[in-house]
């Protein structure tokens, strides 16, 4: 002791810059030490295994009192690309710290987010451009490793003081996945556990292409049978000949199947699946919907066509397409002037069934603000605006998706007619569309509770 305190009283005294860093060393000092205690880091996710509608709490225990640290998840994703969201904490006097409660200083997002590892993940440094992160095996998990790693920066060079893997599912236990391969539709049908009966919903996407089911999985594990439709392949609108039969008969495999309820069947439609939806409801005489959800939506379409005469239209405007700065294409002046020519717009006045529409307001790809008041106007001259309902979210773009999926600004997108790979800008910022995407989820199965359920929807859990 005599040695030690001979070394804090110098002959001469110390200058407030040498006082500093004596200060800092010892904290850091202290922070090694602690780091290498016997009693490591401890890493816990809770649910570790969960819906992908569900949160989770990430908590960090026996760290340092004071300590900064970086919490990192990870995912390796069926494309073979890696994606990451990371925060900045400090840790509390404890020496934990807690994704629900603690603020973060830093990373890819900041404040108080609890699901921020999830949305505000993004392709690692030096990915392919373009990339979107979809789930196509509905029956495995999303795999998340979160790690926690010492300091602010600079985690990709060192070892994580403690892991755990996060599993994200889209379809419950106990809910069924059977392929559709009847009556020259194709598609996959998912149902809940149980006897039923219950709702149904056909699931259509956008102008992709393909067959996507992971929102149909989610919803069925909701408590809806729903049909994910796959109605042209990716890149090959031009061609896609289909008429009203091909819908009436999806609508139909739900209607009749013995574990739905016939009358309360709806449709959920995103982009050219909300066009298609809307011409369907207000044409159609064998498709008589409980309700319509339309997300991002569209009232645009050429009377009496096929889809691939809905790809001619957009062929005839498409001098109209702009780039941005990075080269992504702008499609929304192509579509405001499609819109413009009346004889294509459906006639929604003829709606007879409540419809929720979901809309960013800084959607690039298509007028939605401009066609929900086209369509608002119409329904409002029909004496129908009673059954609309519009949810418009500030600063979100056009891929309104389930919640806590990452935000993609701008994507990968095949052109039909040219079969040319180009980047589509979508819009949105990333934290407020987020926060679209979570609320639009949690009041979009409100709106199909209400009219589709007699009562609570049992909801599967892991």
């Amino acid at each position: 002791m005599l040695a030690d305190s001979t070394l804090l009283k110098p002959t001469r005294p110390l200058t407030r810059e040498k006082t500093l860093h004596l200060v800092l060393d010892h904290a850091m000092l202290q922070q090694s030490t602690a780091m290498s205690q016997s009693v490591p880091p401890i890493l816990s996710i809770h649910p570790s295994r969960a819906l992908m509608d569900e949160t989770f709490k990430v908590l960090v225990e026996n760290l340092p009192p004071g300590s900064p640290v970086t919490i990192r998840s990870l995912h390796h994703s069926e494309d073979h690309d890696h994606w990451e969201a990371y925060g900045y904490y400090i840790s509390d006097h404890t020496g934990k710290v807690s994704v629900s409660d603690d603020f973060s200083f830093g990373g890819t997002y900041t404040g108080k987010e609890p699901m921020g590892l999830l949305w505000s993940m993004r392709p690692v440094p030096g990915s392919r451009k373009g990339l979107r992160l979809r789930k196509t095996d509905v029956c495995s998990p999303m795999l998340i490793n979160i790690s926690v790693y010492s300091g602010h920066g600079g985690f990709r060079e060192q070892a994580p003081l403690a892991s755990a893997l996060s599993e994200r599912w889209y379809m419950a236990p106990g809910v069924r996945r059977v392929e559709i391969r009847e009556r020259g539709v194709r598609g996959t049908l998912f149902i809940p556990p149980g006897p039923g009966p219950f709702p149904g919903l056909l699931d259509m996407w956008g102008g992709g292409g393909g067959l996507l089911e992971y929102r149909a999985a989610l919803l069925a594990s909701h408590g809806y049978v729903s049909l994910a439709l796959q109605y042209f392949a990716p890149g090959e609108l031009e061609s896609a000949e289909l008429e009203f039969h091909y819908f009436e008969t999806a609508f139909n495999i739900i209607r009749d199947h013995p574990q739905v309820m016939p009358d309360r069947v709806g449709i959920f439609g995103l982009s050219l699946g909300s066009a298609v939806t809307m011409y369907l409801v207000t044409e159609s005489a064998v498709i008589k919907p409980r309700c319509c959800v339309c997300v991002s939506s569209n009232i645009c379409y050429p009377q009496g066509k096929t889809l691939a005469g809905y790809h001619e239209v957009m062929e005839q405007n498409f001098d109209k397409v702009r780039v941005d700065e990075n080269n992504h294409q702008i499609w929304r002046d192509m579509a405001l002037a499609i819109m413009n020519g009346l004889s294509k717009t459906v006639d929604v006045g003829k709606i007879n069934c409540p419809v929720l529409l979901v809309n960013g307001s800084d959607d690039q790809n298509w007028p939605v603000m401009e066609s929900a008041e086209v369509m608002a106007q119409m329904m409002r001259d029909a004496g129908k605006e009673h059954l609309l309902t519009r949810l418009m979210y500030p600063d979100a773009g056009h891929l309104i998706e389930p919640p806590f999926s990452p935000h993609f600004r701008a994507t990968n997108f095949i052109v039909s007619s040219t079969k040319e790979k180009v980047i589509l800008l979508w819009g949105g910022q990333t934290k407020p569309h987020s926060d679209a995407q979570e609320d639009s989820w949690r009041k979009i199965l409100s709106f199909l509770q209400q009219h589709l359920c007699c009562s609570p929807s049992p909801k599967a859990k892991l």
